[in-house]
């Protein structure tokens, strides 16, 4: 069977003395039981997949705080990290906000900007993002049970959307953009990974530049099979596959994946 791996946070908490509660649902019950007799002046939300209903929201004098990686009300959703980078943007940032019953539509609290590196991935923005919010947490919790915490709501016409990923959104359309493709690996990467189907098989992508030249060849096709990349036609350019993935095989860089399968120039990603 599947071995259970016990949340850093679970980990953590255990390591200081402190309880620990994994409620299936927010919502039983039980769980409200426990938090009417814990009496938490605060409550402090992060990267939890369950709406919190109004029972719970109300019960902190202090409200409930969520830390959510993006400049709200820019990408609310699930997936904000993904899509930022995915739609191009040149900088994100990290929001506290009092929650509520809304989904990331609560008031803002503080709020800090960073810029998105050229060729920053999913992961690598993602760690970062982390600890730039921790940080931020720390000194917002700070303010609110001093009372110099001062909200704003947020405008919801200027609201964008970061919808959970799935399989869908990770499949290449070599008819975009060199450019476009290059940010939806780097969006996905190192998880789930862009792919395109090679014969049949899923080809994961996981890093990638444009290169230059009018490609000859329709969208998807490779022109060349050298070691140091493999140009594949797009709409307006090359994407430069430079580190992939064959389903059943180890992550690999294009120069050994080559050692272990025959490219020809011409052959067709979809």
């Amino acid at each position: 069977g599947k071995k259970e791996t016990v949340p850093p946070v679970k980990q953590m908490a255990q390591k200081f003395g402190l309880t620990v509660l994994q409620p299936a649902s927010v919502k039983d019950p039980s769980f409200l039981e426990v938090l009417g007799t814990a009496r938490p002046d605060l409550v402090v939300v992060a990267a939890f997949g369950q709406i919190l209903p109004k029972a719970v929201l109300d019960f902190p004098p202090l409200g409930c705080l969520n830390i959510h990686p993006s400049l709200l009300p820019a990408y609310r959703g699930a997936a904000p990290i993904n899509w930022s980078i995915i739609r191009g943007e040149k900088q994100t940032g990290v929001t506290i906000m009092l929650m509520d019953e809304g989904m990331d539509s609560g008031d803002i609290l503080t709020q800090e900007q960073t810029p998105i590196g050229r060729m920053e991935t999913y992961g690598e923005l993602h760690d970062r993002l982390a600890l730039q919010g921790a940080a931020l947490l720390v000194r917002t919790i700070d303010q609110v049970v001093s009372g110099a915490a001062r909200r704003q709501k947020q405008d919801p016409s200027r609201a964008t959307f970061a919808p959970r990923l799935n399989r869908e959104t990770g499949r290449i359309r070599w008819r975009h953009s060199a450019g476009d493709i290059v940010n939806l690996i780097r969006g996905l990467n190192p998880s789930p990974a862009a792919y395109a189907l090679l014969e049949g098989r899923d080809l994961k992508i996981f890093t990638a530049a444009a290169g230059p030249g009018s490609p000859q060849e329709p969208p998807g096709f490779v022109a060349a099979a050298t070691p140091e990349g493999l140009p594949v036609a797009a709409s307006d350019g090359y994407v430069v596959l430079k580190e992939v993935q064959l389903a059943g095989k180890k992550r690999m860089p294009v120069f050994d994946f080559l050692r272990g399968f025959t490219m020809r120039p011409g052959i067709l990603l979809e």
